[in-house]
Parts: C-alpha cells; sequence; structure tokens
C-alpha cells in the first residue's frame, strides 16, 4: 500500500469504465430495450472537481448510452470513447491528445474487458466488486463497490497527494 500512495503523485489523468465502476453492475431493461444506468452523485462531484483543476478526465466503455455521454459531459469529460471495440487503440488516443505517458494515468475498471489497459497504466485500480483477475493486478483496491462512491475515493486520494483537494474558492455547479 505505500507504493500505492507514492503512485498517487505521478498521475495527472483518470480514465474509466463505466459499467461496475461509474455505475453498478445491475442494470435494468426498459421496455424499449435501453439500458439504464446508475450514476454516484460523490463520483459525480470528484470528476467535475478534477475537471476544474485541470486533470484530463476520459471514459472508455464498451456500452452505449445517450444519456451516459450526456451526464459526463456534462460534468465536464471531455473524452468519452463509447462502443469501444479496442480499448487500447482509445487509451492511446488519449494519451497522445493529452501528451502523457502510460505511467501519468490512473485507471479504474472492474472486469476482463479492461485488463490489458490496466497491464500498461502506471496506476491500476478497481472497486471491492472487481472480478479476481481485475484485482489481482490492482495496485488499490477500493473499499466500494462499483457505482458506490469507489470513483471519488480514487480522485480523492489523488488531488489531495497533490495538494488539490477541496479550494474553498473552486465554483462547482450542482451535480
Amino acid at each position: 500500500m505505500a507504493f500505492f500512495k507514492e503512485d498517487l503523485m505521478k498521475v495527472k489523468a483518470f480514465i474509466f469504465d463505466v459499467d461496475g465502476v461509474l455505475s453498478t453492475e445491475c442494470i435494468t431493461i426498459d421496455s424499449d430495450g435501453e439500458l439504464l444506468r446508475t450514476a454516484n452523485t460523490k463520483d459525480g462531484y470528484a470528476i467535475q472537481y478534477a475537471v476544474k483543476k485541470g486533470y484530463p478526465v476520459a471514459i472508455i466503455t464498451g456500452g452505449t448510452s445517450a444519456a451516459v455521454e450526456q451526464r459526463y459531459r456534462g460534468l465536464g469529460v471531455q473524452d468519452i470513447y463509447m462502443s469501444s471495440k479496442d480499448k487500447i487503440a482509445d487509451f492511446e488516443n488519449f494519451l497522445s491528445k493529452y501528451n502523457l505517458a502510460a505511467d501519468n494515468i490512473m485507471y479504474m475498471g472492474d472486469d476482463l474487458p479492461d485488463y490489458e489497459v490496466m497491464q500498461r497504466v502506471g496506476v491500476p485500480t478497481c472497486p471491492k466488486n472487481a472480478v479476481t483477475q481485475i484485482k489481482e493486478i490492482s495496485a488499490y483496491i477500493s473499499d466500494m463497490d462499483g457505482g458506490c462512491a469507489c470513483v471519488r475515493d480514487v480522485m480523492e486520494q489523488v488531488l489531495r497527494a497533490h495538494g488539490n483537494w477541496y479550494v474553498a474558492d473552486t465554483k462547482i455547479q450542482s451535480i
């Protein structure tokens, strides 16, 4: 765990999966076949705050949802890769866009589609209810389940380590 705390200092950007990370792993399907996901307001606050502090934030998901995209664009997330068939290609696009090294990325995933990217990033993390293979390669396992403020947990730790957590003059809109 000491190494994890040291690794927080090298984080310059965040990438998150959606299902099982930003939302719970249980999805409701409406009568039109639309997949309805949850969103945690504490996660939303942390994402918006990190964006306002200048951290690039990306979402890479295999899913497709206009509502998910609208939610996170509304929080300031500029880089949303929906229907990702190749998370590595999207990851490399994000690195290139911001001139970042893989070591500068904290990625949170919960299942096997995240495995390859998590092996490449500097700080791989996961929610408490991630699958075993993801837990095995994570530098940190949150005490929270996916969709239950695990994103807030890791983002707050990074921002605190950088001295960027909660500055009274930062204006945050309602989430």
